[in-house]
């Protein structure tokens, strides 16, 4: 009995490397919850940003990291589950909230997003290199932004410009940090696996 991998297809995630044949769903099912629940913890490394009513948490990171190394299946339907059992009142949004009336809640909605986009993007090779990367983590980011500013903006009442500003502005340099862990962290676990592909 060899035990050599056998090479990773073309279009590949990292999950996709995980030994399954025989327990395929429940490796998926798994991955699934493993993925809701890291973003549920992630989402308590929260720190309050003054003026604003969305804190920087390390749940954005989570649900791009997750979108990318479980492909966009998977990640959608982690972070659809995460956004689910959140607003069912499961106190796992940031800063242990829940349910359907945060201001932040249009955040969780662009994550279920990106992890998707991302996650079709890491299947095309774009968390193989540090470029690709982090063109997959800037694209990640607007969208979550796309989606979680103008909601910010309807369910407050703030202007636009206003929303930019609590919602936007002060999570650049954090998000830049971010990106520059995952453009680390994902080629190099390539890199390390031998599966450049």
């Amino acid at each position: 009995m060899s035990t050599a991998a056998a090479p990773v297809r073309s279009g590949a995630v990292l999950a996709d490397l995980l030994p399954a044949a025989r327990h395929r769903y429940a490796v998926d099912a798994a991955l699934v919850l493993g993925g809701a629940a890291l973003t549920g913890i992630a989402a308590q490394i929260a720190v309050p940003v003054p003026g604003s009513p969305v804190p920087v948490t390390g749940q954005t990171f989570a649900a791009l990291l997750i979108g990318t190394a479980l492909g966009a299946r998977r990640g959608f339907l982690s972070l659809a589950l995460y956004a689910l059992v959140g607003m069912a009142g499961m106190p796992w949004f940031a800063e242990a909230s829940s349910g359907w009336s945060m201001p932040s809640l249009g955040y969780v909605f662009g994550m279920l997003l990106a992890a998707t986009v991302v996650g079709a993007l890491a299947r095309r090779g774009g968390d193989r290199s540090v470029l690709r990367t982090a063109g997959t983590m800037v694209l990640g980011s607007a969208i979550i932004y796309a989606i979680g500013v103008p909601y910010l903006a309807l369910s407050t009442g703030m202007s636009l410009t206003a929303a930019v500003a609590a919602g936007l502005t002060p999570f650049l340099i954090g998000d830049a940090l971010k990106a520059a862990l995952a453009m680390g962290l994902l080629p190099a676990t390539w890199k390390l696996l031998g599966r450049r592909g």
